[in-house]
């Protein structure tokens, strides 16, 4: 499995960046559902966070300390706002402990509207509760993080509604520019890869939302999508794990 999600994300967003690249790979298959136990990582994955490491740890410690958790921390959030076009990075030593925010970051550019991503093409980004699945050191936007939609979710969505052709292939990376994805900036996720390399893929949780609901804005239906009813109250009541109040200063 690990070989494949590596290869969908060469083939998602490949141009050579850091490293050379690897010859092609098959043409992955992947089976959607809960994360794989992990596999040996791409070594292009330790050569990027190797070249970048000194740098992105000092950036990050200071911040981690700060919020009064170790680094690395055990887990990670990454919570996403589209209309507000920001990307919370929150942490925590045990799944025990509260989450606490760590910084938050612009989001460049995210093509598309509020509502959830639907079919192939349509430029959405998706809206929902995700997980990080590979790592793409070779990215023709620098880096990225490739994310797990469509999930099992989105999946049983789609079925119930007679949808097919979901699309695929979303990841937060670097640049200004967005077809579906979220775009940070190539400064950005060189942070954001290492840390996330250093917590460990299977320990980050992706929140995407329309926007903050945390303000008291809730988050209404989308007109003519009544599934969006149940997914938005998921997503509300998820987020009130992390505390209301905008990006620190």
């Amino acid at each position: 499995m690990a070989a494949g999600l590596v290869a969908a994300a060469a083939i998602g967003c490949g141009r050579p960046s850091l490293v050379p690249p690897l010859p092609p790979l098959p043409e992955p298959v992947i089976p959607y559902g809960p994360p794989a136990p992990p596999a040996a990582r791409d070594p292009a994955v330790d050569e990027v966070v190797g070249a970048l490491g000194a740098r992105v740890r000092a950036h990050w410690k200071p911040l981690v300390a700060a919020a009064g958790i170790s680094y690395p921390p055990g887990e990670l959030a990454l919570l996403g706002f589209k209309r507000e076009r920001r990307l919370e990075v929150w942490g925590r030593d045990t799944p025990a402990a509260p989450w606490v925010r760590i910084d938050a970051l612009p989001i460049l550019a995210a093509s598309g509207a509020g509502g959830p991503k639907l079919r192939q093409g349509d430029l959405q980004v998706p809206e929902g509760l995700y997980r990080l699945v590979a790592f793409n050191p070779r990215s023709r936007f620098h880096l990225s993080l490739m994310i797990d939609y469509p999930n099992t979710d989105d999946i049983a969505v789609a079925a119930a509604t007679g949808r097919t052709d979901l699309g695929g292939d979303i990841f937060i990376h670097g640049g200004a520019r967005s077809i579906g994805c979220l775009a940070l900036g190539d400064r950005a996720i060189e942070n954001l890869f290492v840390l996330v390399a250093d917590v460990g893929l299977g320990h980050v949780e992706v929140v995407l939302a329309p926007h903050d609901p945390r303000g008291g804005l809730g988050l209404a239906p989308m007109p003519g999508m009544p599934f969006t009813a149940d997914l938005y109250r998921r997503i509300a009541d998820h987020l009130a794990a992390f505390a209301t109040g905008g990006p620190p200063s």
